[in-house]
């Protein structure tokens, strides 16, 4: 049966199972753009990710957190912002909107002269990045049915495993090569050409019905997510978990999180409606997708660092390497969404999903320095495998349990806890990184040695990367101090290898409390029917906008 899609009364797209009457010659287009606009944001985060520690040598930065976090956390921030708007007035602006931001941020960010200006680029593109992935989402759940969403969403899974597999790959290349700034400015052409598939496919919605903008919501929520995530982000870092700056942070999100839910409960169209959490399949569903989102990325960040430090593979060969846990992921996704279709049924996929996924961590958190090429691909593949199969099953699952007039909400709200769950494991598993390394370094270094090392740049993430140039560096004080120097390099490579796979234990261990949720995780079956009366061909009716007007 071919769909028909129609407008409701709040402007957005709905759909049936019809006579054919939609062709490819929309679907496709529309399809291919949404595609390319994820495909721009997904690139990025895995070319950036291979150079980031050429980018932080060269900049002289000490870690990794404030880059990844500041990208996060303006990502984060505009997510539930931006999907109510699109609910109210239509995806198109948003979504064109959003890639003009990022590539603006993406121009900015090549022109880097320090990690401050870098961190603030980042965070313009972040804000960009915000728009692209729950608006796609969105689209997706307002052209299909819940029981044909799998399919195509795993699809769209599959495109950031496949930018997952280009992206490190073509991000060495460029680094070694080229130079950094280049992996930012390779954005372009692929944003040009989003940009202008998805300006000419994508309708334009004919309908308006006026609403109300939680603004104060909106202002609260902005207040209270920067002060958790830069209480994370810094602490145990910048600041101790106990300094007066972290417990005030921490103090402000606390009563910003309380003023927040107050203010929600009161307004006729919150930001983040609190009565979704009474939904136990929508609860369930943002808790295993936080603890999947803080457990994953928090972990893998490290995964290219552990490649070029500890394996000491160069930024081209650690590209290579990661290809495996991508081609993982995206044969799970795929064939996940499928099953997904086919059956209508996903808990079952949710639990092997997050089985899979906690053994893949805990081979991981089981590698150490002479852990060989050939371990590395089949723990990476093992947990992609996993991964795969959960990243768009939970965004179907709540789509499914609420009315089409809350699509866009609802798809925001769980993309929002994602990152939110990113940002945190990304800051919380830095720090515990970047202070078990401090401290395994201090300790391993011979009381004769002290005089003659910068304890300061060894105790850095970068400074593990010259480990293995230390016996060279100091060759001019002797034969008698060589043995020293040499086991100085091994124990530094050692503790950070120790230092990386801690955050792959802690990766485990959320893995697994998320299984455990997903248990009792309530199974409804996916609707696939609507009634064939109301079914008008509202695609078929649109005719595409110029791409200059973004008008709705």
């Amino acid at each position: 049966m071919a769909r028909s899609i129609s407008m409701n009364n709040r402007g957005d797209l709905s759909q049936t199972e019809a006579a054919p009457t939609l062709g490819n010659g929309r679907l496709v287009p529309i399809l291919i753009g949404l595609m390319l606009g994820m495909l721009l944001a997904a690139l990025d985060q895995t070319i950036v990710g291979t150079a980031m520690p050429r980018i932080i040598s060269d900049l002289g930065g000490t870690n990794i957190t404030w880059v990844i976090t500041s990208y996060l956390l303006a990502s984060t921030v505009s997510v539930p912002i931006i999907g109510k708007l699109s609910d109210i007035y239509g995806r198109r602006v948003f979504f064109l909107s959003g890639m003009v931001i990022f590539l603006l941020g993406s121009a900015l960010s090549g022109t880097s002269q320090n990690m401050t200006q870098l961190v603030i680029y980042r965070g313009i593109q972040g804000l960009g990045a915000g728009a692209l992935m729950p608006i796609a989402l969105a689209i997706i759940g307002d052209i299909f049915p819940p029981s044909e969403r799998g399919k195509w969403q795993g699809l769209f899974t599959a495109v950031f495993g496949l930018a997952s597999i280009v992206g490190p790959l073509l991000g060495g290349a460029i680094t070694d090569h080229w130079g950094w700034r280049w992996t930012f400015y390779v954005n372009m052409p692929v944003g040009v050409l989003a940009f202008i598939t998805a300006g000419l496919a994508l309708p334009r919605l004919t309908k308006r019905v006026m609403h109300t903008i939680d603004f104060l919501g909106a202002g609260i929520l902005v207040v209270w997510a920067v002060a958790l995530l830069l209480g994370f982000s810094l602490g145990g870092t910048e600041w101790s978990w106990t300094s007066w700056q972290s417990i005030m942070l921490f103090a402000i999100a606390a009563v910003g999180i309380a003023l927040f839910i107050l203010v929600e409960l009161r307004q006729a169209e919150p930001v983040i409606t609190p009565s979704l959490f009474k939904n136990d399949i929508f609860t369930i569903s943002t808790i295993s997708m936080f603890l999947l989102s803080a457990g994953m990325f928090g972990a893998i960040s490290y995964l290219t660092y552990f490649v070029q430090v500890v394996l000491g593979q160069s930024a081209t060969n650690s590209g290579i390497i990661l290809m495996p846990m991508m081609m993982g992921f995206i044969v799970s996704s795929i064939i996940g969404g499928q099953l997904l279709s086919r059956s209508g049924r996903y808990k079952y996929l949710a639990i092997i999903g997050f089985i899979v996924a906690a053994f893949g961590m805990f081979l991981l958190s089981r590698m150490t320095p002479s852990t060989s090429n050939a371990e590395v691909v089949r723990n990476m593949i093992v947990t992609g495998l996993g991964i795969g199969v959960l990243m768009s099953l939970f965004t179907i699952i709540v789509q499914n349990a609420f009315g089409r007039d809350k699509l866009g909400q609802v798809t925001a709200s769980l993309t929002f806890f994602r990152s939110l769950g990113s940002s945190i494991g990304v800051a919380v598993l830095g720090a515990i990184v970047t202070n078990t390394f401090t401290t395994k370094v201090q300790q391993s270094v011979p009381a004769a040695l002290k005089p003659y090392v910068n304890m300061s740049e060894l105790t850095q993430i970068n400074g593990a990367s010259k480990a293995i140039d230390i016996p060279a560096a100091f060759a001019h004080l002797g034969p008698q101090t060589q043995g020293l120097l040499t086991q100085l390099a091994v124990n530094i490579k050692a503790s950070f290898s120790s230092s990386v796979t801690l955050s792959f234990t802690i990766g485990f261990v959320m893995m697994v409390i998320a299984f455990v949720a997903v248990l009792f995780l309530r199974e409804i079956p996916l609707r696939g029917k609507e009634p064939a009366e109301k079914v008008t061909d509202a695609i078929a009716q649109a005719e595409p906008e110029p791409i200059a007007d973004f008008a709705l």
